[in-house]
């Protein structure tokens, strides 16, 4: 009698089967989110089966730089990340918060929003992962817990892919985020493509995620194959695009908050909001009240913000933050340092997507670099 799997088993499937895993999670009662192609890009959207994913497709990124290019074999997850963050799925770009009718006695608020859907995110990068967990702190530790995201939070099925290679933008590495996935999914694959085989070996990460492998067909991973899962990971740690010193980062960027390459970058920043759109972890909201015309119907809407916009840092009397400077340092302060005092943790995973969807290329590596080399020279002057 084969011997059930458990919690850390490693297994090996095919990738002639591949499909049944996609099948075995709609039958669960899953929609299949995952990475497709649509307008020249890797996007997160619904997918029903492998060949729905891009198949043979890579990226190429680098500073405000970001292409598709053809592969010259058939890996079903050979890019890196796209434009989009998980984030969308569980912390939605729009949302109603209530809407309410005028009635006879007064106003009554009415609640028709349908329960989230069980939904499966399949091809879930490991710096991925740990922006979904970073994002727990916020939405579902401390004393405020938001329930549209702790509904939905739980109501995920997690396959993770181990990279197998690193973006042009890439550091998952210096941020201790990847690229092999250690927590937060119920299966982890690592994709193989060696010698004509193709096939994935594939961590067990959960009850749940034992439980759906037992039911496709595949078997215990060999020695030899654990190894070439491990090689790739390691391969794929020193191609990392981009490194950043963490070494007191903290206590480096609130010691200069005066420091002159603040005015360089703010020369260059656009303000145009797209590094906290493509963030995984910026989670900033706005909230909107709406009327119709009759003044019978009421409602509230949560939406993305982003402390890049004048608006959201307005009071009585103007902006708190009104320069490119200040807006900059905002959110760069916080996202590497402010962060750790509020939730414990940077707020930054080192995929890359801030530098990639920067029109102007800005790298916050280098504005680190940049900032820690002078500190340096002021030391060393002293």
């Amino acid at each position: 009698m084969k011997e059930p799997l458990r919690v850390n088993d490693k297994v090996v499937l095919q990738r002639e089967h591949f499909q049944k895993l996609f099948d075995l999670l709609s039958n669960s009662g899953y929609r299949l989110i995952g990475p497709t192609l649509r307008d020249h890009a890797i996007v997160y959207e619904e997918v029903h089966a492998v060949d729905d994913l891009p198949v043979g497709w890579t990226d190429e990124q680098n500073n405000g730089a970001y292409r598709l290019k053809q592969r010259n074999d058939r890996a079903l997850f050979g890019y890196v990340v796209g434009p989009q963050a998980w984030k969308k799925f569980l912390h939605p770009p729009i949302l109603q918060l209530w809407k309410a009718q005028r009635q006879r006695e007064g106003w009554q608020i009415l609640d028709d929003r349908e329960p989230p859907p069980k939904l499966a995110l399949l091809g879930v990068r490991p710096c991925e992962l740990q922006a979904i967990a970073i994002q727990d702190k916020v939405f579902l530790q401390g004393k405020y817990v938001d329930p549209v995201y702790r509904a939905r939070r739980e109501n995920i099925f997690v396959v993770a892919v181990n990279c197998g290679q690193a973006g042009g933008t890439c550091f998952c590495a210096s941020m201790n985020a990847g690229p092999k996935a250690t927590a937060g999914f119920d299966l982890a694959l690592t994709e193989i493509l060696d010698q004509g085989q193709h096939y994935f070996v594939v961590d067990l990460g959960s009850e749940r995620g034992a439980a759906i492998m037992a039911q496709l067909p595949m078997q215990a991973a060999s020695e030899t194959a654990s190894m070439i899962a491990d090689k790739i990971v390691t391969n794929t740690t020193a191609q990392m695009g981009r490194n950043l010193n963490t070494t007191d980062l903290k206590s480096l960027l609130q010691y200069n908050t005066e420091h002159a390459r603040w005015d360089e970058v703010a020369s260059r920043c656009l303000n145009c909001a797209n590094c906290t759109m493509v963030c995984p972890t910026c989670f900033c909201t706005t909230v909107e009240d709406v009327t119709d015309l009759t003044g019978e119907h009421a409602e509230r809407w949560r939406k993305w913000d982003s402390c890049f916009t004048m608006d959201f840092s307005y009071i009585h009397g103007g902006s708190v933050r009104p320069s490119a400077k200040a807006r900059y340092r905002q959110w760069l302060m916080h996202k590497l340092a402010a962060w750790i005092d509020q939730f414990g943790t940077s707020g930054c995973v080192g995929c890359g997507r801030c530098i990639t969807w920067c029109p102007v290329g800005i790298d916050l590596t280098e504005e680190v670099r940049a900032i820690r080399e002078r500190q340096m020279i002021s030391n060393a002057e002293q």
